[in-house]
This record gives structure tokens, sequence and C-alpha cells, in this order.
């Protein structure tokens, strides 16, 4: 493939979400393996020059289809304790969901089907911490219940589930 047959736009938006060319989709699944992988060997993967690949990048990154980011390991700075804080509702769990979402060592919120109406991971220097966000997150209004899940040990952490 030439820079020529690229089309115009990369990331196409539906009613249904977001519709992917075959090539943002090889872009994406380089990016997962080494998101630091230069746009130079990324082009030389999927057949494109550096130029079209960096263009293609920032659109994915402008549609919000894709970030770049360091994940860290947060234990080995100085965030000993980590939890997944199940949450049920007594009334709208979106309204929840986002009131939990704005409190401080709050990392990942979902609204769910299931046991819970909510699922927050929590990330805190210590256990006094964890207590403090977790008595924030009962002081939410519409909050019945929590359950606490504290993290012993990570045993894998994996962001390359690929494209379809």
């Amino acid at each position: 493939m030439t820079d020529q047959d690229v089309p115009e736009t990369t990331v196409h938006r539906t009613p249904s979400g977001v519709v992917l060319d075959a090539t943002a989709k090889r872009i994406i699944e380089q990016l997962q393996q080494d998101g630091r992988r230069s746009y130079a060997a990324i082009g030389k993967a999927v057949g494109l020059s550096e130029a079209a690949v960096r263009q293609r990048v920032q659109r994915l990154l402008e549609s919000g289809v894709v970030q770049v980011v360091g994940v860290t390991d947060p234990m080995m700075l100085g965030f000993n304790r980590q939890a997944m804080i199940g949450v049920r509702c007594g009334g709208d769990p979106t309204a929840a969901a986002d009131a939990i979402a704005a409190l401080a060592g709050v990392e990942y919120v979902v609204v769910t089907a299931g046991s819970f109406d909510v699922l927050a991971e929590v990330v805190t220097a210590d256990d006094d911490q964890l207590l403090e966000v977790l008595t924030l997150i009962r002081a939410v209004p519409t909050v019945t219940a929590t359950e606490s899940f504290v993290y012993l040990k990570l045993r894998k952490q994996s962001y390359a589930w690929g494209t379809r």
C-alpha cells in the first residue's frame, strides 16, 4: 500500500460506534505492543510513510479511540494499597458512578450488571487513605452498600486486546 492509497479518514463515526479501517487497526495493534514504537517503525510494519502514520495516529488520538500513556506500577511509587470497591445503589447507578469518579484516589469506574451496580478501582498510599476514600464513596446519596476487594498481588495487567 502506498501513501496515495491511504483513505482520507482513518476513523468513521456511526450511530453504533466508531469504525476503523484495516490500516488503523494495524497501527493500533503496533501501539498496543509498544506505545513508544516510532512512527517510522510502525510505517514499515503497516506499509505507510512515517508522515502518514503520524497523521493517522493524530486522528486516532483526537477521536478518542487511542490514548498513549505511561502505565506505572503504583507500589513502586508509594501507592501501597489498591482495591476494587463493589457498590450497590438505591437509585440511578450512573449518577452514583459520576459522583464516585470525581473522588480523588478513584482511578477506574464502571456501571455494571450483576451483584454490584458500580465497580470502582481505588489506588491509595495506605489503609488510612483507603478508608477515607471508602467513606466518601459510602457518603454518595444513592449508595446503599459497598464491598471491598483489597489487592494482594498483581498477576496480570494487559491492554493488548487487539482490534476487531
